[in-house]
């Protein structure tokens, strides 16, 4: 994999951001939005993806949000989607990122519509996978895949057998036995450091109604068997965004970008590579 530099920066609040890259940096930035869960980063959630878009002439952006891989983890507060876009946004320009393109997977493609409605200068297009806030937070909770989510994560018997499963729940049960041991243990070491506030008091918006204000080219990428935002969400970004594509992916639950890595990726880039 391409070595990745780490640099902190600290945002409002007095929180710090991390924000992992590879590639040139004089090349297009690609911003890699992580998704939830116990455990998950920019680097763990994109491991697969990262060559071949710095290959294909991409600069690649991992930030860790807020409460997640190395970043900041505050508690006693409610993880809004706000806050974690105006955390994420604050570091990406105080790295020196004025526009980019936004791939976001789950509460990472959230994340990407938020800043794109509240920052349209800053998005170039959006790449997103099973994004999540586009429905009511509840119509989420009752996801199947939400509820096996449901872990005494950071607690004494948190362990990695515990790791593994949460992270199974996230893939096809054809591609669970995939999952990398080094995964499942770069993701413990993390959520063993997360307070449960990261997800008991997460609170995200409906921004469905809102999709017909994003003008930016977008490609939706859906699993046909996620367990945690319906495929059928698809049909939203379909109905409303001006500009856009779709896939679905058959036998594919959330995590695309990692069960359909190669496919992804020339999906993908074929799409940026196309509005440069």
């Amino acid at each position: 994999m391409a070595d990745l530099s780490r640099t902190t920066h600290r945002v409002s609040g007095g929180y710090d951001i991390v924000i992992a890259e590879a590639g040139d940096r004089a090349a297009p930035a690609v911003v890699f939005i992580h998704g939830s869960g116990p455990g998950a980063s920019g680097a763990s959630n994109f491991r697969q993806n990262i060559d071949a878009f710095v290959a294909a002439g991409y600069r690649v952006i991992l930030p860790d949000l807020i409460g997640y891989g190395g970043s900041s983890k505050p508690e006693g507060l409610d993880y809004t989607l706000q806050l974690f876009t105006d955390t994420l946004y604050e570091a990406l320009v105080a790295h020196g990122i004025s526009a980019a393109s936004l791939v976001g997977n789950s509460l990472g493609g959230g994340i990407a519509l938020l800043m794109t409605l509240d920052h349209p200068e800053f998005t170039r297009n959006l790449v997103l996978m099973a994004p999540g806030c586009v429905a009511e937070r509840e119509a989420y909770f009752v996801m199947p895949g939400i509820a096996k989510m449901v872990s005494n994560f950071g607690g004494p018997d948190f362990n990695l057998a515990e790791q593994k499963r949460l992270v199974s729940n996230l893939v096809h049960p054809d591609f669970a036995p995939n999952i990398p041991d080094t995964l499942v243990a770069e993701r413990f070491e993390v959520a063993r450091t997360q307070p449960k506030d990261v997800i008991v008091r997460m609170r995200t918006p409906d921004l469905s109604p809102r999709l017909g204000e994003i003008d930016k080219p977008v490609f939706v990428l859906w699993g046909l068997n996620d367990e945690f935002c319906p495929e059928a969400h698809s049909r939203l970004f379909l109905d409303h965004c001006p500009d856009v594509r779709a896939i679905t992916f058959g036998r594919t639950g959330h995590w695309v970008q990692v069960e359909r890595a190669a496919e992804f990726n020339a999906y993908a880039i074929e799409f940026l590579d196309a509005r440069r």
